[in-house]
């Protein structure tokens, strides 16, 4: 392995909890304005080859693209759900110039069965996988693809609205499940749709179901209705060997094992606010690996001296052995400061090869 060109199997590696030449780097998003600043030009999410030409310069082994209705972090306008939401309901109604009216988090589009019924549940699943082949002519060798999907859970409270969907859970569970379900098969297409498709490695599930105090709604809750469909994406990476990742911010222990049966490969960020990932590592020792941790606090307003004792730090105590690969604690935001994120990727560039020394 050469330390700077990408290869997937450094990822492989470290998933099979070994040590390959040096500790990966993983994100399952930067934004596009910290990409542009990288590169000195501007990135878009049109622009496949730039995107590439990012995750190639920065020490990536992949790019990540999105399959499904909502992409990681914010619910974003150019989203396959806010695209349904202003074709088929703004369409022709009042509305429809008021601002963030596509936006499902600000404004719940289903409050009642009827409104299950009437959504435009088949559009919706009409996915663009455009990207997915576009960006084969550009991928370097041995760089794969990482699908990111999930949210199955957010994109089900954000179509209700969290009071409605909590409140159904308990007076009306079948409503919600329908509403879950209805979410959950479109997603489940789009990881069959994409597994045939060359160069995918790997599916990021991206879904948070917890918070800084704990699961969200309850873990019974979560057992019933929610992880059943998780464990079919598992089902379907490995069938199709890919590897399964998932992503949620917030207190784990409560779930954690639930998250091990889903039969999950690698879990994503170890929030920074609320978990041990020294503890984490210990307890997931060999069963499952773990990604991110780096503060995004400090990716803000720390200095680049600080971020990269941090990285330091984490690589020391948790990369010997494998199954760690160095990356944010949640993903990199436009807020973030661009010489802390260079700090971040090149100090795990500089003391993450193996075997670990830090000096």
């Amino acid at each position: 392995m050469n330390g700077m060109k990408p290869d997937f199997g450094r990822v492989a590696t470290t998933l099979a909890h070994e040590e390959p030449d040096r500790v990966p780097l993983a994100e399952v998003v930067v934004d596009y304005e910290i990409m542009s600043q990288f590169l000195g030009r501007t990135v878009t999410d049109e622009d496949v080859a730039a995107q590439v030409e990012f995750w190639t310069k920065a020490g990536y082994d992949f790019i990540p693209l999105t399959v499904g209705v909502m992409r990681p972090g914010g619910v974003t306008e150019d989203s396959r759900i806010s695209s349904v939401i202003k074709e088929f309901l703004l369409r022709d109604g009042q509305e429809s110039d008021a601002e963030d009216a596509w936006n499902i988090w600000a404004k719940p589009r289903i409050h009642t069965e009827a409104d299950c019924e009437a959504f435009p549940w088949e559009a919706l699943a009409q996915l663009d996988l455009r990207r997915f082949h576009d960006v084969q002519a550009h991928l370097p060798e041995g760089m794969k693809i990482i699908a990111t999907s999930g949210k199955i859970f957010t994109t089900s409270w954000m179509l209700m609205g969290f009071e409605n969907f909590a409140l159904s859970l308990k007076q009306n569970p079948g409503f919600v499940r329908r509403v879950i379900e209805q979410v959950a098969q479109i997603q489940l297409d789009g990881v069959r749709a994409i597994s045939t498709i060359p160069n995918v490695a790997a599916i990021w599930a991206v879904d948070d179901v917890t918070c800084g105090t704990g699961p969200i709604i309850s873990p019974k809750d979560l057992r019933r209705e929610l992880f059943p469909w998780y464990e079919e994406f598992g089902r379907l990476c490995h069938e199709h060997a890919q590897y399964f990742f998932f992503h949620t911010d917030g207190v784990l222990w409560d779930i954690l094992e639930d998250l091990v049966a889903l039969g999950i490969d690698a879990l994503h960020p170890i929030d920074p606010t609320c978990m041990d990932i020294v503890e984490v590592k210990e307890e997931l020792r060999g069963r499952v690996s773990i990604i991110g941790n780096i503060s995004n606090q400090l990716l803000e307003e720390g200095t680049p001296e600080e971020v990269a004792e941090l990285v330091k730090m984490r690589l020391g105590t948790v990369a010997p052995g494998g199954g760690y690969c160095l990356g944010s604690g949640n993903s990199v935001p436009n807020w973030a400061r661009i010489e802390n994120y260079r700090a971040m990727i090149d100090a795990g560039l500089k003391y993450g090869r193996y075997p670990i020394q830090i000096s």
